[in-house]
């Protein structure tokens, strides 16, 4: 039957070495920076995210725009792609125009259901391309709450390599030590001479 003893690497004995003594250290290091160091990281990383996110969108919401468009092109015979969310969508030809300019046509991902003539919304860039709408508040909590998520596990994964690291180098360490203190022992032992 096996007993163990908590915290004897803390306790003065004969038997406890210097590598011991560093890998209770590193245990104790490990479990703070595992439950604050890791998760204040994600949450930096989150809140950086955010804020980039949030300057993108900004940027995209000054780049684009929406305008009503007629569906000039006819639905394909292809079977229709799957959007985000679960929408079947085609790409197919829309035509729209602006005031003092001459009409203007590009290819946009519509719906299934919408048919020749009906007039829908599409979002275009200055140079009249179709573009995706910008992000929207919830996409860009979505995107950093992800970014945080990654930094943590990232940080926690790279705390416990550094602990296993540690912990392989202490071991080594540490028979190392009882090699030399078994090799003066050792002769007593026996009555042999070394």
């Amino acid at each position: 039957m096996r007993t163990r003893v908590r915290g004897w690497r803390w306790r003065r004995s004969p038997l406890r070495r210097r590598s011991d003594v560093i890998e209770a250290w590193t245990v104790l290091a490990v479990a703070v920076l595992l439950l604050l160091g890791a998760p204040a990281l994600g949450s930096a990383a989150g809140w950086w995210a955010h804020g980039q996110a949030q300057a993108v969108a900004a940027e995209q919401r000054a780049e684009r725009r929406q305008v009503r468009a007629e569906v000039v092109g006819t639905t394909p015979d292809a079977l229709p792609s799957v959007q985000s969310g679960g929408q079947h969508s085609y790409r197919t030809t829309v035509r729209w125009s602006e005031p003092g300019e001459a009409p203007r046509t590009t290819t946009a991902r519509l719906p299934a259901r919408t048919r020749h003539g009906e007039t829908v919304t599409v979002w275009v860039d200055a140079r009249g391309r179709n573009v995706p709408p910008p992000a929207d508040a919830a996409t860009i909590w979505r995107h950093a709450a992800t970014m945080g998520a990654c930094a943590t596990a990232g940080s926690a994964a790279l705390i416990l390599l550094g602990h296993c690291a540690v912990r392989r180098a202490a071991l080594r360490r540490r028979m190392a030590e009882w090699d030399a203190a078994w090799a003066l022992t050792e002769p007593q032992w026996t009555r042999r001479n070394a």
